[in-house]
């Protein structure tokens, strides 16, 4: 890989994080300048800032690759991001771009709800085929691309029906939210299996916005909306269609994103075919590295899942000393290439 020497020794470890394993160090996603270089300003809003111009979004991220030093299991990744959920905009929701977020959410009645489909005439789905094919194309040798990001099954419903008027049918419509969530589910992995294929002609294996590979069939699941729901309900609406997908796909990830979704944690590690959870604490609380989500951790690796945290590279020693450095993939950055090998270098000795 043009970008990324060690591309063959970043996949075999990364091939053994996914099998609960390490080769001979953690596996650390890690990146920072490259010497005497600066690195442009990337923020991954280009495909939603120049939806019909693919082509400058790749050139703009090739020159942050050329700045870029991809240390350990880091990659040269690019996400092919619209907006978090954006099969809901395949299925007629207008988006709405800011600065930093893509915003779905477009109430529609449940006559029209009830006949959605894959139209691939669809300008956004059109849009995204482009893009995908367009990257796909332009990165072979120099680059993964990342599945743009489909969204949760029950996330895309809200953005359909509304947060408000979904939460009320959780407990009034419940029968025609489920019977919603799952032609959602079917269509999402259709889309899913259309552009994996653009992808697999010029790619080998397979990224996300995550930002890990998988040489097999691999995507982040999640629910944000599960945030604000009862174990109870989340068991209802959320967990069947968790399930599925993990049976679906090869490898699945779970997005646990803040604290409101902690209580559903027992129920995800239930999930036999579930590879690993990703916690995300927040903003405004205590980070990945904070001690007291060390129990939590060990929770996780005692059911037989795998982690995903994103810490400061001081933490991932603290990490791996106390939950133990198997199964766990860390994603840092550090300030020049010479501390990302010190880093690399010393975590030998954590294992």
């Amino acid at each position: 890989m043009q970008y990324k020497g060690d591309w063959p020794q970043a996949q075999e470890r990364l091939s053994a994080w996914w099998d609960g394993e390490v080769v001979d160090r953690p596996c650390i996603m890690v990146t920072s300048p490259r010497p005497g270089s600066f690195r442009p300003a990337w923020d991954g809003w280009g495909f939603a800032r120049f939806p019909d111009d693919p082509e400058r979004v790749v050139r703009e991220f090739e020159e942050v690759c050329s700045a870029t030093y991809f240390g350990g299991e880091a990659f040269p990744n690019l996400w092919v991001n619209l907006g978090a959920g954006v099969v809901a905009a395949f299925l007629g929701a207008s988006p709405v771009f800011f600065s930093q977020t893509v915003w779905f959410e477009t109430p529609m009645e449940w006559d029209r709800i009830e006949d959605i489909r894959l139209d691939p005439e669809n300008l956004w789905w059109k849009r995204v085929v482009k893009a995908t094919s367009i990257s796909a194309e332009k990165g072979q040798g120099k680059f993964l691309v990342g599945m743009t990001d489909l969204g949760g099954i029950l996330d895309i419903a809200h953005s359909l029906r509304g947060k408000k008027r979904l939460m009320i049918d959780l407990f009034r419509n419940g029968g025609k939210v489920l019977d919603l969530c799952w032609k959602i589910l079917d269509i999402w992995h259709e889309c899913y299996d259309l552009l994996d294929a653009i992808i697999q002609e010029k790619i080998v294996g397979r990224s996300a916005w995550m930002g890990i590979w998988s040489a097999e069939r691999w995507y982040p699941i999640q629910c944000d909306y599960a945030y604000m729901l009862s174990p109870e309900k989340f068991r209802t609406f959320v967990l069947p269609f968790v399930k599925e997908q993990c049976e679906r796909l090869d490898r699945t990830v779970y997005h646990l994103d803040g604290y409101g979704q902690i209580p559903h944690l027992d129920d995800l590690l239930s999930i036999d075919e579930l590879d690993a959870i990703q916690w995300v604490p927040g903003a405004g609380k205590p980070q990945c590295g904070s001690s007291r989500y060390f129990s939590m951790y060990r929770r996780v690796r005692e059911a037989g899942k795998g982690l995903v945290l994103s810490v400061q590279p001081g933490e991932v020693e603290r990490v791996c000393r106390e939950v133990g450095a198997e199964g766990i993939l860390f994603q840092t950055r550090c300030p020049d290439c010479i501390e990302v090998e010190t880093l690399l270098e010393r975590s030998e000795e954590w294992i």
